[in-house]
């Protein structure tokens, strides 16, 4: 009998401990190998797990790549958890050709990321930000910049799955007209909604407020650039809540210098954290949040947890719920 304790390795994560994980994990009699370098220098901490990986039979990652070589290296590895909805941080198409089981937590975090969409939104239209830090620094005038009411504008919600519905709800309370694109939905799977299902080109000259919920694919890159803005209102407002790489930073930059929109809410960027002297960050019709949409006390109790349990079931023999590459139970 084999009583080799199983290993399962974190890469990053983005909380205080891991105990939560642990106790699950140790219930189907495995343990946490966790890297002695920090996320902040991703070289080295790369170099580590490529030399803790070999010996591990999972891997749960935050933001940091799940390569070809890492899972290369892990031989034993029969799954991968993401902490969180979006993979594109894990080569999918390898770890399904090599039989190693991709499961995601894609529903966890729909108050939480709505919530912060709006109050991106707001923050945006009603310029709190920018009057807290011109209060901040000793000029208190109210007149400096334009506002206008928000009841009765309309948001485009680009992306209609589990955080766009949510948003919907929330939206409908602040009596906003709603139109949605998302190519995978038909006007009969609205009928419930009351809501407008619109070409592209219709949302981006038609809202006032845009929010971004979809994932970062080769399709969905830079989706939102320049030209993009260009079409927009300019006293429109684009909220990012999902992936940097929608939006082509430079692009937006240009557009709010040039003011063909009128401000941008961005709690996800390119690189993470950004530098000191990254323009957007510094820029006056910006608000920006450090990825912090998916967070709160009991989010993050949820999406630990599920992450574990799902893991902690493939090293038992059993089939987790959210499992992202299917095709890989077919496979013998």
């Amino acid at each position: 009998m084999n009583t080799q304790k199983r290993k399962v390795l974190v890469t990053d994560h983005a909380w205080e401990n891991l105990l939560l994980e642990s106790r699950i994990l140790s219930e189907a009699g495995a343990e946490l190998v966790v890297p002695k370098i920090g996320k902040k220098d991703n070289k080295l901490l790369a170099n580590e797990l490529l030399t803790l990986v070999s010996g591990v039979d999972g891997i749960l990652t935050c933001w940091h790549p799940v390569t070809k070589e890492l899972m290369r290296k892990a031989r034993r590895c029969l799954v991968v958890g993401r902490y969180g909805v979006g993979v594109d941080n894990i080569d999918i198409p390898y770890a399904t050709s090599i039989g190693i089981v991709v499961i995601n937590v894609p529903s966890y975090c729909q108050e939480e990321v709505s919530d912060h969409a709006m109050a991106l939104i707001l923050s945006c239209a009603r310029k709190v930000s920018y009057f807290d830090k011109k209060i901040k620094t000793g000029e208190y005038n109210l007149q400096t910049e334009s506002l206008f009411r928000i009841t009765g504008k309309t948001i485009g919600i680009f992306g209609f799955g589990q955080n766009g519905k949510t948003l919907y709800r929330k939206a409908k309370g602040f009596n906003l007209n709603i139109l949605i694109f998302d190519p995978y939905i038909t006007k009969e799977m609205l009928e419930e909604y009351d809501a407008e299902l619109v070409s592209m080109e219709e949302l981006l000259r038609k809202s006032d407020y845009i929010s971004i919920h979809a994932p970062l694919t080769s399709e969905t890159k830079h989706l939102f650039n320049y030209e993009t803005f260009c079409k927009m209102k300019t006293t429109a407002i684009v909220v990012n809540t999902s992936r940097g790489g929608l939006i082509d930073q430079q692009g937006l930059l240009k557009a709010l210098d040039e003011g063909e929109i009128a401000g941008a809410g961005l709690d996800v960027l390119i690189e993470e954290p950004p530098t000191l002297d990254d323009p957007l960050v510094n820029h006056i019709k910006t608000v920006i949040t450090p990825h912090a949409a998916f967070y709160s006390e009991e989010s993050l109790i949820e999406l630990k947890e599920t992450a574990a349990r799902q893991v902690a079931e493939v090293l038992i023999g059993k089939t987790p719920k959210y499992i992202v590459n299917q095709e890989v139970l077919q496979q013998s």
